[in-house]
């Protein structure tokens, strides 16, 4: 359940920008340039991240790429030192076994909410 804080910003209403996603020439995950891009969406006028929720993004939950976990550890690792209450929000797709490890990988990371793709259910 998310915080009193969290739930009151969702209240008050806020966009759902999507995280952009730091890689490498070599197409690998930038840690330092991911860190980066996290602590500037924790910025003081961000009420709300996304993590892995944009197209360009769904890749990363391929097999031969492996960065799902990776990413969202990384947001969340940032967003924590942030030190001010942000909504929280991963997506979460795929058909519905893969939707819910993905629920699950974000509820034990901390995530407040998830933005579901509804693209499997054809």
């Amino acid at each position: 359940m998310p915080s009193t804080d969290v739930l009151a910003l969702i209240r008050k209403g806020v966009a759902i920008p999507a995280y952009p996603l730091a890689l490498n020439s070599k197409r690998k995950l930038d840690e330092q340039r991911a860190r980066a891009l996290a602590r500037s969406w924790a910025a003081p006028m961000i009420k709300l991240t996304s993590v892995g929720v944009h197209s360009t993004q769904f890749e990363i939950r391929e097999p031969k790429h492996n960065l799902l976990k990776p990413v969202l550890e990384l947001a969340m690792s940032e967003m924590r030192q942030a030190g001010k209450p942000l909504v929280k929000v991963s997506g979460v797709c795929g058909p519905t076994a893969q939707a819910v490890k993905e629920a699950e990988l974000a509820v034990s990371l901390g995530y407040d909410a998830g933005l579901l793709s509804l693209a499997a259910m054809k």
